[in-house]
């Protein structure tokens, strides 16, 4: 099986690819659209901030090359909300994949902002969580989040409910970091791998 990791010099991507390693998979970081377009699985990860991606994206073509693609997805953590058509984030026009615009976290008494750390996830709805319970926690790194909307596949809330993962026909994406998810993580990983 050919995986291909975008390369779009967002962060977190080599704990991406020893996570991939250490379930026998041996991926190919790459930002070439043939190669991404030929692969059987795209995994696209991310730290980072929103515009500045965007503009990599569309220096190596790839803002044009992703949404069509038909093979199964998954974005992570800013690799989801690249899937969205905006963001308050640098106020940046994102890939138009799904329809939802990216917020900035509101201050809230007793809330940081980025929301960091342990959250379970809630409603869990599709064969990307496989085996997973509601109450199983997951690890986030956010200030910008997507609302709930009928793409959701789960949630989390800080304060509020918001979309912890979404889909849109082959497109998974989690907001949460699988990577740094434990086994949680690692069974969400190889749900994917099994689509």
């Amino acid at each position: 099986m050919d995986i291909a990791v975008v390369d779009y010099k967002g962060g977190n991507v080599q704990s991406v690819l020893f996570a991939l390693e250490r379930l026998g998979v041996q991926a190919m970081l790459t930002a070439d659209p043939e190669v991404i377009q030929r692969a059987d699985k795209v995994l696209f990860p991310g730290e980072g901030e929103a515009a500045s991606a965007m503009r990599e994206l569309r220096a190596q073509g790839l803002d044009q090359v992703l949404p069509t693609l038909t093979q199964p997805f998954l974005g992570i953590c800013l690799g989801m909300q690249l899937l969205g058509t905006h963001s308050e984030e640098n106020d940046a026009t994102m890939l138009g994949i799904l329809p939802f615009e990216v917020k900035r976290f509101p201050t809230v008494p007793d809330y940081q902002v980025p929301h960091m750390g342990w959250n379970n996830l809630r409603r869990p709805r599709s064969p990307l969580f496989a085996g997973l319970r509601e109450a199983d926690f997951v690890y986030f790194v956010h200030s910008y989040y997507a609302p709930v909307g009928d793409y959701t596949i789960a949630e989390a809330e800080y304060p509020a409910p918001f979309s912890a993962a979404v889909q849109h026909r082959n497109f998974y994406a989690v907001q949460f970091h699988t990577e740094k998810s434990g086994p949680v993580g690692t069974r969400i990983l190889e749900n994917f791998l099994n689509l």
